[in-house]
């Protein structure tokens, strides 16, 4: 048998229901998920065209992927899939973290979603917290910065040493602040549980 539920007094009732104003934010980054799988398909599309002998898919790909004062190939090759294939792969690890941001952050910050009996419920979802959803963050940032690093390493004759440099040195600064977070997680986790 379940407890009856208490009520709550007004005005904890009125700051706890505030907690509804962060609904729009999430609806607004579902509208960016949505500008992101367009650029997805526009990105594809033109790969596909420029492999399929489309000039001015060909042309759009070059200017997507240019380098200022690198010189422009004349038709596709290796490098320029790659650079494209980066670029797509990029998309989608913004992407993943849109939907960790929306989901995790609506069943930690507004309301319980109710997926436990659901077959597709993500698995990081089953024991979601704003610590866990921290580190999650974290992780997907530094894979992002992965693939903007690799892209600058594979045109690196068309940078200036200073720009590889600052690039990497932001890279070591994301992996050991999610050492930070991922340590400071695990002493908050080990005192929890030598509290009780």
């Amino acid at each position: 048998m379940t407890e009856p539920q208490k009520k709550l007094r007004p005005l904890p009732a009125f700051i706890f229901m505030t907690r509804w104003l962060q609904l729009p934010l999430y609806l607004g980054l579902i509208l960016a998920q949505c500008v992101y799988v367009f650029h997805f398909w526009v990105e594809l599309k033109d790969l596909i065209g420029a492999a399929l002998g489309n000039d001015a898919a060909l042309q759009h790909i070059f200017q997507a992927i240019a380098v200022p004062g690198a010189p422009v190939p004349d038709k596709l090759n290796e490098t320029t899939i790659m650079l494209v294939v980066l670029g797509l792969i990029d998309v989608v690890m913004i992407s993943n973290l849109l939907v960790m941001v929306i989901i995790g952050g609506y069943e930690t910050f507004i309301s319980r979603m109710n997926l436990d009996s659901h077959p597709d419920q993500p698995e990081w979802l089953s024991h979601v917290n704003a610590s866990v959803l921290k580190t999650k963050l974290a992780m997907a940032i530094i894979g992002i910065s992965s693939i903007h690093l690799l892209k600058t390493f594979i045109n690196a004759g068309s940078y200036k040493p200073e720009v590889i440099i600052a690039q990497t040195v932001i890279h070591v600064v994301f992996l050991l602040s999610a050492l930070a977070i991922s340590y400071t997680d695990r002493i908050t986790t080990m005192t929890h549980n030598e509290s009780h």
